[in-house]
């Protein structure tokens, strides 16, 4: 198992409300890997993010044991997606500073060659095969609900002047849910956790080709921070990979 992670505050905004945290436990080939993109202004969202992360990732690797099901990995996220909220909702609630702040959250939990993956917001997931770079979270935003209704193209959701406008956050009301998804990952395939700071700034054949190019999975971080900042760097940028390593030559 290889992983690597980054983050960075990018060109513009002045202080990074981006977090990232990546866990593993190697005698299980568990690994679980969170990205959290904080709202609510520069203070706010920098605790939003750094407590939901903290609070996701201690509940899920308090319950982690032996390898999982899918619905018991899925059941295991959602837990830690429960605790998360109520912890930022709790702490916007007590302190007037910090009312309002949520986060964007996206988490794949890894055991073998199976993947469960939970998103509220627009932070994605992302499964490249060696090819093509297929994604695997939907937007919670409302240039994406247009985009599915057929009232905005594709091309048109990327330059969408609302397009930062999410429609689901974690910590901003009492309950939240999460979407989940599985996915298989073949040896050699390349799963990706990222804030929007890289996908509104980097087209997705873009990011696919930066993976194939890379020679190892700290060299394609640092390339896609880089094409990141080279699109204007507008926004924080976080990265999270994870790769099972290729299949051994017989």
């Amino acid at each position: 198992m290889e992983w690597f992670g980054l983050t960075d505050r990018g060109r513009v905004r002045p202080t990074n409300q981006d977090i990232y945290q990546i866990e593993a436990r190697e005698d299980n080939q568990t690994v679980l890997l969170v990205v959290c993109d904080g709202m609510g202004g520069a203070n706010a969202g920098n605790v939003a993010s750094r407590f939901a992360a903290q609070s996701f990732v201690e509940s899920a690797c308090g319950a982690l044991g032996d390898t999982l099901d899918a619905a018991k990995r899925q059941t295991l996220l959602t837990h830690a997606l429960v605790q998360a909220n109520d912890t930022v909702f709790a702490l916007a609630g007590r302190q007037p500073e910090f009312r309002g702040m949520g986060t964007t959250l996206v988490a794949a939990l890894v055991q073998g060659e199976e993947a469960t993956i939970l998103n509220v917001g627009d932070s994605r997931a992302y499964l490249f095969d060696g090819t093509r770079l297929h994604q695997l979270t939907e937007d919670h935003s409302y240039v994406e609900e247009m985009r599915r209704q057929g009232r905005i193209t594709e091309a048109d959701a990327r330059t969408h002047p609302q397009k930062n406008l999410i429609t689901r956050a974690v910590g901003v009301e009492p309950d939240v849910e999460g979407d989940l998804f599985e996915a298989r990952l073949a040896r050699g395939e390349i799963l990706l956790l990222c804030s929007d700071g890289l996908t509104g700034m980097v087209e997705d054949e873009k990011i696919a080709q930066t993976l194939k190019d890379a020679k190892t999975l700290a060299l394609a971080g640092d390339a896609l921070l880089t094409l990141a900042m080279e699109g204007g760097g507008r926004d924080n940028i976080t990265v999270a990979l994870f790769t099972r390593g290729a299949e051994e030559e017989a």
